[in-house]
């Protein structure tokens, strides 16, 4: 079995895990139509400047992997036109249509690989004005050359992409603490056996456990943007995670997000990179 199906058979196990209770009252989250995923409005803030009137209103929007849906339900309920999530996982999909179905909300679920996006859906190509991924996203793709080309394809003359994800550096860091532990640079791969997810209370619940994740440095997320033709508009490092990411992490209340202990050296915990196709 490849690596890419050992994650893809771990994610579908993992949906199911989320959609039922993992991510909360999703049947509470559809009824809320003011409800907007806290993920959701961090990337906003990293979009806005970058946006007309500072809105995605009306604009038409790709969601890459965007797993069982509330962050592409968020997006819509933002205002954002013709809304197309994109992911890999059978059992994520039938979860983010059903969650659209109950929030009374249009949105097109495509199932495929974020690196070949643009196979997917070719009827789309140089449509989309904006395209997002964020919060646990590339560190799953074996390489970003594909990926880059994808995202490209698919957007419109104008149109801008947005990442927020795990800073590179996190995936050199042991686990346990603040020490280097594996190779910084692209190319780095490493195995995991889990029968847990990062949400509550999943421990055990998780039957395909051998999951894969790969190293991609700052150099090559952003040099794979530019090879693909777009332009480099912002990059930024930030100190807030969306999950515990480390286990020296502690939660801020007022920032809802995970965050180094003031008196602990400070370190990127995310980054985030807007491009755009001129």
């Amino acid at each position: 079995m490849s690596d890419v199906a050992d994650n893809l058979n771990n994610w579908n196990d993992r949906a199911d895990v989320h959609a039922n209770g993992g991510y909360g009252d999703l049947t509470q989250f559809a009824k809320d139509k003011n409800a907007i995923t806290t993920t959701v409005k961090r990337d906003l803030d990293v979009l806005r400047p970058f946006l007309t009137h500072n809105s995605v209103e009306n604009k038409r929007l790709l969601h890459l992997q965007c797993h069982i849906g509330d962050d592409t339900l968020s997006w819509a309920r933002l205002g954002a036109k013709d809304v197309y999530g994109l992911d890999f996982s059978p059992a994520a999909l039938k979860y983010a249509r059903k969650l659209a179905q109950e929030a009374n909300t249009s949105i097109t679920y495509v199932e495929g690989d974020a690196r070949y996006a643009a196979e997917a859906i070719p009827e789309k190509l140089g449509q989309f004005d904006i395209i997002v991924t964020s919060a646990g996203t590339i560190t799953w793709l074996p390489e970003l050359k594909s990926w880059a080309e994808s995202i490209a394809q698919l957007l419109a003359p104008g149109g801008i992409f947005m990442i927020r994800d795990n800073h590179p550096l996190l995936f050199a860091l042991d686990n346990a603490g603040l020490e280097i532990k594996l190779d910084y640079f692209s190319g780095t791969e490493i195995t995991y056996e889990s029968d847990a997810s990062y949400t509550p209370n999943s421990n055990g619940k998780i039957k395909h456990q051998t999951n894969h994740n790969w190293a991609h440095d700052f150099a090559e997320i952003i040099n794979s943007l530019i090879a693909a033709g777009l332009t480099i508009k912002n990059i930024g490092e930030h100190k807030i995670s969306d999950w515990k990411s480390l286990p020296s992490l502690i939660y801020d209340k007022s920032q809802e997000g995970w965050v180094l202990p003031a008196d602990s050296p400070q370190i990127p915990l995310t980054f985030s990179v807007v491009a755009q196709k001129l």
